[in-house]
């Protein structure tokens, strides 16, 4: 396979992948979306029905004229629609032929309209639009089209993709919008100033929306409302992983997870417990120390910071973390259970069996993404079949800029593509060890017989520390097979004299 075609697969793979796991997430998302703006959309109506009706005097008492305005906005894929909001102007001509951007001090507000607006109760009757599916209770803001006209085209193809919402990132940040806007050149200013930030926003909604971001951007609009906080400023990633989100990714979920397996594995422990020795604390006692094991464990992880880890490439070492809160947490039942709550009685070795146990059970779970790849490929190896996960690989060197392309081809975004048979070097000190989850097959001089034994398409290339006439030659025996070659730079050495350059620079 040439270096094009390579390329050429790689991205085709992951278009292929990013499409597949786009449209299941979409389907999804918009799915739970739109039962969601069904139900809390229905149920806002019933409850604000009597606000409903307040507001509608003071509009009418106000100034004459309707209570609603219906507004011409774009929605989804384009599709023009009816906004629903309670009136805020004098009903004159002047209102409808002015600009479509309100700013400060705008004559044709009345003195009502104005209260309205600050508490954007004026908004309201968009429940309306979320219940017959013209909107969402979040999504990008619908405007008119005369500004959409204006976007680029790419832009607006990505922002129309979902239904507009009452609220948004971007209604949160310029949920002040109208004191930022002079009474003249209001429009210009708005295309120029506004917009293209406001956009952003949308995209960044477009791109991240889920569920849990969406009760994030409610709670953040709720917050906002607040008096004594619509001057306050919000971070940007409080809206794509803000409190809920962190909870359920960070909390929750793990929290669950932790319950199932600790649940497994006490349970597991009892039935090898009773093996030997005749015990039956009950099923109750069981599922109280599988309870309080996840509590305390969730706890401890959460103190330590392993709710903020990405597992699929997080370092080894965590698992001594791990440890630590299970020991810990088994340490704190057993005192417990001997000076508190003494009975049941459970024996100190019982303990320490679920321990060990629920370490087990916790760390590959954790870690299952790379167990199971790693099960898969060397199941394939010793089946000796014809394909690996992915393109078959052999990395010559296990040095540093060895170790740095097994990470690449491992640990990155290029796991799914490639799968790494094993590497090879001349150190006879090496052969046969484990190189960061990868044996050392053999030496340099048997690539040939590997790439023909393992069907390899690929042989990564990553010795630098040697004579350039060892490395031609090299290069050369691995030109002579089927496979494809690939050297990688010299990176270490790159960063090692960049280093150099800046200490010495510093001195």
């Amino acid at each position: 396979m040439t270096e094009i075609g390579i390329e050429k697969r790689i991205k085709a793979d992951r278009k292929r992948i990013r499409k597949i796991k786009s449209n299941v997430r979409l389907g999804i998302h918009s799915m739970i979306k739109r039962t969601m703006d069904l139900v809390l959309s229905f149920l806002g109506l019933i409850l604000t029905a009597p606000l409903f009706g307040l507001i509608a005097i003071g509009i009418k008492l106000d100034s004459k004229g309707p209570v609603y305005f219906h507004g011409e906005r774009v929605g989804k894929d384009g599709k023009l629609f009816k906004m629903l909001k309670f009136r805020t102007m004098y009903e004159t001509p002047e209102s409808y032929d002015g600009p479509s951007i309100t700013g400060e001090g705008d004559d044709r507000i009345t003195p009502f309209g104005g209260w309205l607006r600050d508490t954007k109760l004026n908004e309201l009757p968009q429940l309306l639009n979320v219940f017959i599916g013209e909107m969402s209770l979040v999504g990008p803001r619908p405007e008119v089209l005369e500004v959409v006209k204006k976007w680029p085209e790419d832009v607006r193809d990505e922002v129309l993709s979902l239904r507009p919402g009452i609220t948004s990132p971007a209604s949160v940040v310029y949920r002040n919008e109208e004191k930022m806007l002079e009474t003249t050149n209001i429009l210009d200013k708005y295309m120029k100033q506004i917009l293209p930030d406001k956009l952003r926003l949308d995209q960044l909604y477009v791109r991240n929306f889920s569920i849990l971001s969406d009760f994030d951007v409610i709670f953040m609009t709720i917050i906002a409302l607040l008096p004594a906080l619509r001057s306050a400023k919000f971070k940007e990633r409080s809206f794509y992983a803000g409190i809920f989100y962190r909870f359920y990714h960070g909390i929750f979920s793990w929290f669950v997870v932790d319950i199932l397996v600790t649940t497994f594995m006490v349970g597991l422990s009892g039935i090898v417990w009773r093996i030997s020795t005749v015990i039956n604390l009950g099923a109750v006692v069981y599922l109280g120390i599988a309870l309080g094991m996840a509590l305390l464990i969730s706890l401890i992880n959460i103190l330590l910071g392993l709710n903020t880890i990405k597992w699929t490439t997080a370092s080894p070492t965590y698992v001594l973390d791990i440890g630590f809160s299970i020991g810990l947490t088994c340490a704190v039942l057993w005192g417990l259970n001997r000076f508190v709550v003494t009975e049941p009685w459970v024996p100190f070795s019982m303990f320490w069996l679920i321990g060990v146990m629920t370490f087990i059970g916790l760390v590959a779970v954790r870690y299952r993404e790379r167990l199971f790849t790693g099960i898969a490929n060397r199941w394939l190896l010793l089946r000796k079949t014809s394909v690996l996960i992915g393109e078959r690989v052999l990395v010559v060197g296990v040095g540093e800029l060895g170790e740095m392309a097994v990470w690449l081809l491992g640990r990155s975004s290029f796991r799914d593509v490639f799968g790494i048979v094993g590497i090879v070097d001349d150190d006879p000190k090496k052969q046969g060890l484990c190189i960061n989850g990868y044996r050392v097959l053999d030496e340099t001089r048997k690539i040939p017989d590997l790439v023909e034994k393992y069907d390899v398409g690929l042989i990564v290339f990553a010795i630098s520390n040697i004579q350039p006439v060892k490395q031609r030659q090299l290069l050369e025996v691995c030109k002579s097979t089927s496979a494809k070659v690939i050297e990688i730079p010299d990176l270490v050495k790159v960063f090692n004299t960049s280093l150099r350059h800046q200490t010495a620079i510093e001195e």
